[in-house]
C-alpha cells in the first residue's frame, strides 16, 4: 500500500471562464485525489480531475444555503490524512474575500503541507467590459472593500475610501445599494459614475451603469443577483455614458496615455 502524504493546495479557479484558470492550477487538478469546489467555482473545470477523484460541493450562496467553515475545515482534515492530494478550488482568487489563508492556516496547524496557486479575481474581469481598474490622471489606485462585514454593517472604510481619487471596488455589496448610494450622496458625491456587474466572463453576463445616486435602481434595471461587484469611480465613465455625457470624451489626447492634465 502506497504511503499517503497529506497536503492540501488552495487554487484560484478564477472569475468564471474556465479558459482564465491559470496553467499551474491545470496541471495540479488533473493530480488531485479529492476536489472541494465552491459556489463560485466553475464545474466545468471538474472535468480537469483523474478518474478515481472524488469532487465534493461545499458552497456558500450568499444569503441562502451554505457549508460551515467547521464543516470545510474537517472534510480538509479527514481527506487530506486518508486520500493525500486535496483541492480547495475557489472563485476568484482565494485570498481575496475567500478565506482561503483561514483554510491554509488549519491545514498548517494539523501537520498538512499546504501550497497556494492565485486565481485572478473577478474584479480583473471588469476589463471585459471597458472599465480599467486604474487609469493615468482619472484614478490613483484601487480601494477593495466588503459591502457587508461579519456582523451585518456597512464596511466602514467604504467611507475612506469615498475620499479618495481612487477607484473603489465592494465585493458583496447588492444588499447594501441602497445604502452606499447613500453615503456617496451625503458626502456630495452622488454623480460619481458606477457600475453593477455580474458573470463578466460568461455568456449571461450583465452591466449596469449610472451615477451612483441611482446604484439600487441599477440593480433592478438588469436583475442583477449574487454574485455581483459593484465598482465605483471616473474609470466607469471612461468607456461608457453614464450621465448622458460620455465622459470619455473629456479626456484628452495626453490624458489617454501621453501624459497631460484632465480636461474640465
Amino acid at each position: 500500500m502506497m504511503n499517503v502524504v497529506p497536503e492540501l493546495y488552495v487554487v484560484g479557479a478564477g472569475p468564471g471562464d474556465p479558459e482564465l484558470l491559470t496553467l499551474k492550477a491545470h496541471r495540479v487538478l488533473q493530480t488531485a485525489a479529492v476536489i472541494l469546489y465552491d459556489n463560485l467555482a466553475n464545474q466545468e473545470l471538474l472535468a480537469l480531475a483523474p478518474a478515481g477523484c472524488e469532487c465534493l460541493y461545499v458552497g456558500k450562496k450568499p444569503y441562502g444555503d451554505y457549508t460551515p467553515q467547521e464543516t470545510i475545515h474537517a472534510l480538509i482534515l479527514e481527506k487530506a490524512r486518508s486520500r493525500g492530494r486535496v483541492i480547495r478550488l475557489k472563485g476568484g482568487d482565494p485570498f481575496i474575500f475567500g478565506r482561503g489563508f483561514e483554510e491554509i492556516l488549519f491545514a498548517r496547524a494539523h501537520g498538512i503541507a499546504t501550497h497556494y496557486i492565485p486565481g485572478i479575481s473577478s474584479m480583473q474581469a471588469l476589463g471585459f467590459e471597458d472599465i480599467p481598474l486604474t487609469h493615468r490622471i482619472v484614478s490613483e489606485g484601487v480601494w477593495m472593500v466588503t459591502g457587508t462585514k461579519k456582523d451585518g454593517s456597512l464596511s466602514a472604510d467604504l467611507r475612506l475610501a469615498m475620499q479618495s481619487n481612487s477607484t473603489v471596488v465592494i465585493y458583496m455589496g447588492l444588499k447594501k445599494a441602497a445604502e452606499i448610494a447613500a453615503a456617496y450622496c451625503e458626502m456630495g458625491k452622488g454623480d460619481t459614475p458606477a457600475a453593477v456587474v455580474q458573470h463578466l466572463t460568461l455568456p449571461q453576463r450583465k452591466l449596469a451603469v449610472g451615477p451612483v445616486r441611482t446604484l439600487p435602481a441599477l440593480v433592478a434595471s438588469q436583475q442583477i443577483t449574487y454574485p455581483a461587484l459593484i465598482v465605483i469611480g471616473a474609470v466607469v465613465g471612461l468607456g461608457h455614458d453614464v450621465t448622458g455625457h460620455f465622459l470619455g470624451q473629456r479626456l484628452s489626447h495626453q490624458a489617454l496615455g501621453l501624459g497631460g492634465q484632465w480636461e474640465l
